[in-house]
C-alpha cells in the first residue's frame, strides 16, 4: 500500500533559504513541498488554500511575524502540523512559538537528518524539541502553561485508564509513539489511538502540553532524562 506523502508549506523570507528546504526535502520519497509563502500573512492564506500537513516555519519575517501565523494557522487549522526553525537560539521565540501552538522548535543548523527526523516525528504525532529548549521549557512549566489549576488538571488524569496513564507517563517522560509501543508491546496503531485519548480526556492542545502537564503533576521526575528528540 502507497502512503502518500507529507505536504509541507515552507514560509522564511529569505527565497535561498527556501530554495535550500525545497531541494533537501524534495529528495525525500514520502515529502511534497505544495508550495511558499514569504510572511506571516502569506503563510496563513497559503495554509488556508493547500491545507498542508506541516508547516516549516521561520519566526523573523517582516510584517506577520511566525509566531502569530503560528497561532493563527494552528487555530483555523488544526489537523496542520508547525514545526519553527530559527537562526535565533533565544528563549522568548522557543516560548513564544510554542504558547503560540507549535509542535516542534529547532535551529536552523540542525544538521539535515536531524530537521528531516523532525518533521516525520511532528507529522506523526510526536513533539520535536532541541534538548536544550526542553529542559528551559520544563523550568518555565507555570508560563508555558494555560492558567487553569493544577488540581483540575489531577482530576482529569485520575479519569485515565491504566493503560492510558501508562502512555501519559511516557509521553512525560518524551517517549515517540514507536519507543512507546515498544515499551508496551503494543503496536503503535494503539498507541496513537491511546494518545489521542489521553489528550483528549486531559484538555491538553498537544503533546508537549501533556509533557508539561505530566512533570506540573509530579508524574514524571524532573531529574530524570529528558524528553528525546525524536
Amino acid at each position: 500500500m502507497t502512503t502518500e506523502p507529507i505536504r509541507v508549506l515552507l514560509v522564511d523570507d529569505q527565497q535561498l533559504i527556501r530554495l535550500g528546504f525545497r531541494m533537501v526535502l524534495e529528495a525525500e520519497d514520502d515529502i511534497l513541498v505544495i508550495g511558499e509563502a514569504s510572511d506571516g500573512r502569506e503563510a496563513i492564506t497559503q495554509a488556508a488554500v493547500l491545507r498542508p500537513d506541516l508547516v516549516l516555519m521561520d519566526i523573523r519575517m517582516p510584517g506577520l511575524d511566525g509566531i502569530a501565523a503560528t497561532e493563527a494557522i494552528v487555530r483555523a487549522h488544526p489537523a496542520t502540523r508547525v514545526l519553527v526553525l530559527t537562526t535565533f537560539d533565544l528563549d522568548e521565540y522557543a516560548f513564544g512559538a510554542i504558547r503560540a501552538g507549535a509542535s516542534g522548535f529547532l535551529l536552523k543548523d540542525v544538521q539535515r537528518h536531524e530537521m528531516l527526523s523532525a518533521l516525520r516525528a511532528v507529522h506523526r504525532g510526536d513533539a520535536a524539541l532541541s534538548p536544550r529548549i526542553t529542559r528551559l521549557l520544563l523550568e518555565h512549566v507555570t508560563s508555558s502553561l494555560p492558567s487553569s489549576e493544577p488540581s483540575a488538571h489531577a482530576d482529569l488524569a485520575a479519569e485515565l485508564t491504566d493503560r492510558e496513564r501508562d502512555v501519559f507517563l511516557a509521553i512525560g517522560r518524551g517517549l515517540t509513539n514507536a519507543e512507546i509501543a515498544q515499551s508496551l508491546f503494543v503496536s503503535e496503531s494503539t498507541v496513537k489511538t491511546h494518545v489521542g485519548r489521553v489528550l483528549a480526556k486531559l484538555g491538553a492542545r498537544d503533546r508537549i502540553h501533556a509533557v508539561i502537564l505530566a512533570h506540573r503533576l509530579g508524574l514524571v521526575d524532573d531529574d530524570g532524562p529528558l524528553p528525546t528528540e525524536a
